[in-house]
């Protein structure tokens, strides 16, 4: 039974950074490609980020490009995503996301149906 368990939300005024964290645990196999999604009250859930350790790519939402970096530490079995000059329209409920494929083109899209796992959510908060 995969576990992601997210933190490392808050709140932040804008231009001011943020790093999320996400562990995972109960995994028997790898999980090659893992990813950070972000959902408004009233929207849908958007991919922000993610990384496939076949290739050691990273992926990014248009809306994010430049100002947010998603890392993961194998040894710690945990994915990071490092938040900077964020912006108001970043608050959103983030969640940790995991997938088994071993298709990189499958973790570059970014959607939520290629993926199986979730965690329950951090909550990141830019004021103005």
């Amino acid at each position: 039974q995969v576990q992601l368990v997210e933190s490392g939300g808050g709140s932040v005024q804008a231009g001011g950074s943020l790093r999320l964290s996400c562990t995972v645990s109960g995994s028997g196999y790898s999980l090659p490609c893992m990813g950070w999604f972000r959902q408004a009250p009233g929207k849908e859930r958007d991919g922000v980020a993610s990384s496939f350790i076949g290739n050691s790519n990273t992926y990014y939402g248009d809306s994010v490009k430049g100002r947010f970096t998603i890392s993961r530490d194998n040894d710690r079995n945990t994915l990071y995503l490092q938040m900077n000059s964020l912006k108001p329209e970043d608050t959103a409920m983030y969640y940790c996301a995991a997938n088994r494929d071993w298709n990189p083109g499958r973790c570059s899209a970014i959607r939520q149906s290629n993926f199986p796992y979730w965690g329950q959510g951090t909550q990141v908060t830019v004021s103005p």
